[in-house]
């Protein structure tokens, strides 16, 4: 069990659980888990780390856009974001990039997600490691999450 599942659990919330055989040489891993588990790309959520210098927030947006940085700091309340390195978000959140669930993380940080989450029953998120994915519905996942909230920070490709 990851931290994210055992952290569902404690908290009583609905979640599923969804394996796949990871290919180690994938970078794209929401969208890898998107076509290996046959879910619609739109309703799988990448989980993203970013830091205005002082702090460090979490993004959750789906794999099939990326995230703007503008509209994020604004949901947010801070003046500038950049993604944070791959070494600091496997410090700040004990899981390895690939596998960084929103949800069970060693330093809570305040999350922000993507609105597009509301119009979907399930979203799928990592569940703490790359081959494994969790389907919870967006508010679920938002009351599983720091400090929630909803915003429009995600982009098209």
């Amino acid at each position: 069990m990851t931290p994210a599942i055992n952290q569902l659990k404690k908290q009583k919330i609905a979640f599923s659980v969804h394996e796949y055989e990871h290919d180690r040489h994938s970078t794209n891993f929401g969208e890898e888990a998107a076509q290996k588990l046959k879910l619609d790309p739109a309703s799988v959520f990448k989980t993203l780390l970013v830091s205005d210098e002082k702090h460090f927030f979490v993004a959750i947006v789906p794999v099939t856009g990326t995230l703007n940085l503008k509209r994020a700091a604004a949901a947010l309340g801070v003046k500038k974001l950049r993604m944070a390195e791959p070494k600091e978000a496997e410090r700040l959140t004990g899981y390895l990039v690939g596998g960084i669930s929103p949800i069970g993380q060693k330093k809570s940080l305040i999350t922000c997600i993507d609105q597009s989450a509301q119009a979907f029953e399930t979203v799928y998120v990592s569940g703490g490691q790359r081959g494994l994915d969790i389907g919870i519905s967006a508010s679920d996942l938002s009351a599983a999450c720091r400090n929630a909230l909803f915003a429009d920070i995600g982009e098209n490709k």
